[in-house]
C-alpha cells in the first residue's frame, strides 16, 4: 500500500508465538558448566556453551540469546572486555556476570556495562535460579511489550492512513459543535483548508435550508442504534469568486452518519460519561442524488419537449379535482392535437418534426399561466389543466389564445411552416368527476373540432359523447367484418364514348352489414385509416379486384382494365408496391391491366418515399390516376415530378355542366392540362347527355357515371360486359 506522498504502508502478519529463551553459559570451568546446564534445564530452554571470551564473541555474533552467565575470568579475555566488545548488542540481551571476582570495581563496571545482576562465587543454587528465573521473566515482559507497542503503532499508522485518505469527510466536534478534527477530505471535497475550519462552528459550511436537520446529526449526543445514520444534508463549496465578489451558490449533497463521544468520569465511583462532542463521516452523494433526479424527471417528463407526460398531468389533474371539490370552484382540461402533423412529419422529416413539436411546445407554454400544466401526451397531442376557473369562458379565452398564437409561422428546417391545431375542452364538475373521465371527454370534443373542419375549439357536450361512441362500435365492428368476410366489391363501368365500349371497371368496396344493410365507403373507410385497418381492407380490395379481372379476363375480355382506389395511408407502408405486384402475380392479370387511383393530397405530401413508390409502379407497368383531379391545390410541378398515367376530371365540375351554363373554363383547363402532359382524361359523375356532348366535343372520350350505369355487384357487372348493355354510349 502506498500513500500519496511516497511513504508506503505494510500491513504485517500477526508475528507468531516466539519460541523457548535461548541461554549461554561462558566459563573456562567444564564442570561448572555442567553443573549450570543441569541446573537450568526446563522445558523449552535452550543452552549452549562457551570456555574462552572469543568463543563467547563469536556465538553471540552468530546467534542471539536471551540470557548470559558470564564469568569475567576467561583465559584469553576478561568478561568485561567480551561485554565492550559486544555493547551494540547487549540491548537486546540479558546479561547476569557469575564469577568469584571479589573486587567491588568489577560489579560496578560490569553493571555500568548493562549487566542485568552480579552473582559472587561461590553460590547458593536457588539464589541463581531465582536470579535467571527473574531475569527471563523481565525479558519476556520486554519482548512482549516491544510486540504490544508495535502492533499498536501499526494500528495507528493504518487509521491515521485510512482516515486521512478516505474518500469521504471524517470529522470531530466538540460538545459546543466547533471542528476539532476534520480529515484532508474536506479541502478536496469542499475547497477548505483544514486550518480554516478547524475551530468553527459546524454551521458555518451547512446550507442554510439544512441547518435544522443538521443540528441533531452533525451535534449526535446518541450512540449505538439510535444514532443518526445517512442523513442527508447540503454542504456549502468554498466561494470560488475573488474576496467581495457574491458567493458562487455550488452545494454538495451529502449522507451523514453521526455518533456521541463520551469519556469516563471519576472510574471506580460509578460509571459517569462526559460528553466530549461529536465524531461522524459525511459521504459524498451529489451524483448519485443527480442521477435520482435525472430518473425523476424522466419518469414524469416527456424528454423531447421538457414538459410534464401523462402521468405527471393526471396527478396534477387529480390534486387540482380534489381542490375544486373544496372551493367549489371550475376545472378545465383542453386537449389539443396538431392539425397536419404527419404530413409535415413526412415532407420535411423526422427530425425537423422533433423541431415542429418542440416549438409548438414553447408558443403553448407562453399561452399559459404559471399555475396552469401544460403537458405532452405523445405525437401531436398536448393538453393543458387550467384550475380554478369561475367562468367557462376562461378556457375559451385560452383556447382561442392558443390558436392565434400557433398563426404565427415557426421556423423548422430553415422552413417556415404554419402549424393550427383542433382543442377539445372539457369542464368540471359538467363533463366528468374523474381524471380519466375530463380527459376522455376533451379528446372526444377535440375529435368533433377534427371532423368539422380543424384549426378551432369546442366545448364537450353529451351529443359528442354518443357520436364518439358511435364511431367506436362501428371501429368494433369493422374489426369484425374483416375476419367474417362481410365485405364486397361492386363495380361502375368506365365507357370509351367513341369505342361504344366498356374498358375499364373501377371496383368499389361496400360493407353488407348484419343490421344496416349496405354501408357505402364513405361510412366506414374513414374509421378504418384512424383505427390503423386500412391496410387489410386495400389488401383485402387488391385481392379482390385481381381475381375478378383475371376472371373476366379468361373469359374474353382481354381488354378490360381495373381502377383500384387506394388510401395515402397505404402509401405509409414501406412495402406497398410489393403488395400490389404481388396480387398480380398471384392471379396472372399483366400489371397494365390494374390502374391505382390515388389522391391530390397524396400528391401534396410531396415525400420522396411516396413519388419513389408511384415512379415503381409506373415502372412495372401499373398504371397510376391522380383521383378528383383540380379539387385540391397541387401544383403543375407535381405533375412532372409523379408520373401519372390518367387524370379522372372530379364530378363537381362536371355537375356544373348543364343546359343553362354549358361551358365550364376549369373543365377546358384541365382538358389541356392532359394534353399538354401526354396525360388519358377520364371524366367521373357524367349524369346527362348534355354532359356527356359537351366533354366529347372537347376531347374527353372516357367516362363514368349513372349515365353508364351505377356501381353494380360482381354478377351484374358481368352481364353488363356480356351484352354491352352501358346506357347512355352515343348511337
Amino acid at each position: 500500500m502506498h500513500l500519496p506522498t511516497g511513504e508506503s504502508f505494510v500491513a504485517r502478519p500477526p508475528e507468531p508465538a516466539p519460541p523457548g529463551p535461548r541461554i549461554l553459559v561462558v566459563d573456562d570451568e567444564a564442570r561448572l558448566r555442567y553443573s549450570l546446564k543441569l541446573l537450568l534445564e526446563s522445558s523449552g530452554r535452550q543452552i549452549d556453551e562457551c570456555a574462552t571470551g572469543g568463543e563467547a564473541v563469536a556465538a553471540l555474533s552468530r546467534q542471539h540469546y536471551d540470557l548470559v552467565l558470564l564469568d569475567l575470568r576467561l583465559p584469553d579475555m576478561t568478561g568485561l572486555q567480551v561485554m565492550d566488545r559486544l555493547k551494540t548488542r547487549l540491548a537486546s540481551m540479558t546479561v547476569i556476570v557469575v564469577s568469584a571476582d571479589d573486587v567491588i570495581d568489577s560489579a560496578i563496571g560490569a553493571l555500568r556495562l548493562g549487566a542485568y545482576d552480579f552473582v559472587r562465587k561461590p553460590y547458593q543454587p536457588e539464589e541463581l535460579l531465582n536470579t535467571v528465573n527473574n531475569a527471563l521473566q523481565r525479558r519476556a515482559l520486554e519482548q512482549s511489550h516491544a510486540r504490544i507497542s508495535a502492533r499498536l503503532e501499526q494500528s495507528e499508522r493504518l487509521h491515521r492512513y485510512l482516515v486521512d485518505h478516505s474518500p469521504d469527510i471524517i470529522y470531530t466536534v466538540n460538545e459546543d459543535g466547533q471542528f476539532t478534527y476534520l480529515n484532508p477530505t474536506v479541502a478536496a471535497m469542499l475547497g477548505y483548508p483544514n486550518e480554516e475550519l478547524i475551530g468553527r462552528h459546524y454551521s458555518s459550511i451547512i446550507h442554510e435550508d439544512d441547518r435544522d436537520r443538521a443540528r441533531y446529526a452533525f451535534c449526535e449526543r446518541r450512540t449505538g442504534e439510535r444514532a443518526s445514520r445517512n442523513v442527508e444534508l447540503r454542504l456549502k463549496r468554498r466561494p470560488s469568486g475573488a474576496a467581495g465578489e457574491a458567493e458562487n451558490e455550488e452545494h454538495l449533497t451529502i449522507a451523514l452518519s453521526a455518533t456521541g463521544v463520551y469519556v469516563e468520569q471519576n472510574p471506580g465511583e460509578g460509571r459517569r460519561l462526559r460528553f466530549l462532542g461529536s465524531y461522524g463521516v459525511a459521504r459524498d452523494i451529489t451524483e448519485r442524488k443527480r442521477a435520482e433526479e435525472r430518473i425523476s424527471f424522466q419518469a414524469y417528463h416527456d424528454l423531447l419537449t421538457q414538459l410534464p407526460n401523462r402521468a405527471l398531468f393526471k396527478d396534477r389533474l387529480s390534486v387540482a379535482l380534489t381542490q375544486a371539490q373544496r372551493s367549489g370552484r371550475l376545472v378545465a382540461v383542453l386537449f389539443i392535437d396538431l392539425d397536419r402533423f404527419k404530413l409535415i412529419n413526412d415532407s420535411l422529416g423526422h427530425a425537423e418534426g422533433d423541431e415542429l413539436l418542440k416549438g409548438v411546445a414553447g408558443r403553448l407554454q407562453s399561452c399559459v399561466r404559471r399555475s396552469d400544466t401544460l403537458a405532452r401526451l405523445g405525437g401531436d397531442e398536448f393538453t393543458i389543466l387550467l384550475p380554478d376557473l369561475s367562468d367557462p369562458e376562461d378556457a375559451a379565452l385560452i383556447s382561442q389564445k392558443v390558436i392565434d398564437e400557433l398563426r404565427r409561422p415557426l421556423t423548422v428546417g430553415g422552413q417556415e411552416v404554419r402549424a393550427t391545431a383542433s382543442i377539445g375542452i372539457a369542464l368540471y364538475p359538467n363533463d366528468g368527476s374523474e381524471a380519466e373521465s375530463l380527459v376522455k371527454h376533451a379528446d372526444i370534443a377535440m375529435y368533433h373540432v377534427k371532423t368539422a373542419g380543424k384549426n378551432a375549439y369546442a366545448f364537450f357536450s353529451p351529443e359528442m359523447n354518443a357520436a364518439f361512441h358511435q364511431k367506436l362500435t362501428l371501429e368494433t365492428e369493422l374489426r369484425r367484418a374483416l375476419d367474417l368476410g362481410e365485405f364486397e366489391l361492386w363495380y361502375q363501368p368506365q365507357v370509351s364514348v367513341s369505342r361504344r365500349q366498356v374498358v375499364a371497371m373501377e371496383a368499389l368496396i361496400r360493407w353488407r352489414h348484419p343490421q344496416r344493410g349496405v354501408l357505402d365507403p364513405m361510412t366506414f373507410v374513414p374509421v378504418a385509416e384512424e383505427a390503423g385497418l386500412i391496410g387489410r381492407v386495400s389488401d383485402w380490395v387488391l385481392e379482390q379486384a385481381c381475381q375478378q379481372l383475371a376472371a373476366w379476363r379468361a373469359e374474353g375480355f382481354d381488354y378490360l382494365r381495373m381502377s383500384v382506389n387506394l388510401s395515402p395511408r397505404d402509401f405509409d407502408r414501406p412495402d406497398v408496391v410489393e403488395r400490389v405486384l404481388a396480387a398480380l402475380h398471384r392471379h396472372r392479370v399483366p400489371p397494365q391491366g390494374l390502374e391505382i387511383e390515388i389522391t391530390e393530397t397524396l400528391m401534396m405530401r410531396d415525400a420522396e418515399s411516396v413519388s419513389a413508390a408511384v415512379k415503381r409502379l409506373r415502372d412495372s407497368g401499373v398504371r397510376v390516376s391522380i383521383d378528383d383531379f383540380g379539387t385540391r391545390f397541387a401544383s403543375f410541378g407535381y405533375l412532372q415530378k409523379f408520373s401519372v398515367t390518367s387524370l379522372k376530371l372530379d364530378q363537381s365540375f362536371v355537375r356544373d355542366l348543364t343546359a343553362v351554363h354549358p361551358y365550364s373554363p376549369i373543365i377546358v383547363a384541365i382538358v389541356g392540362i392532359a394534353r399538354g402532359f401526354d396525360l388519358h382524361l377520364i371524366a367521373e359523375g357524367v349524369e346527362s347527355e348534355l354532359q356527356r356532348d359537351v366533354l366529347l366535343g372537347l376531347g374527353c372520350d372516357e367516362m363514368q357515371g349513372f349515365l353508364f350505369g351505377s356501381a353494380l355487384e360482381a354478377s351484374q357487372a358481368r352481364a353488363l360486359l356480356a351484352g354491352d348493355l352501358a346506357r347512355g354510349i352515343a348511337g
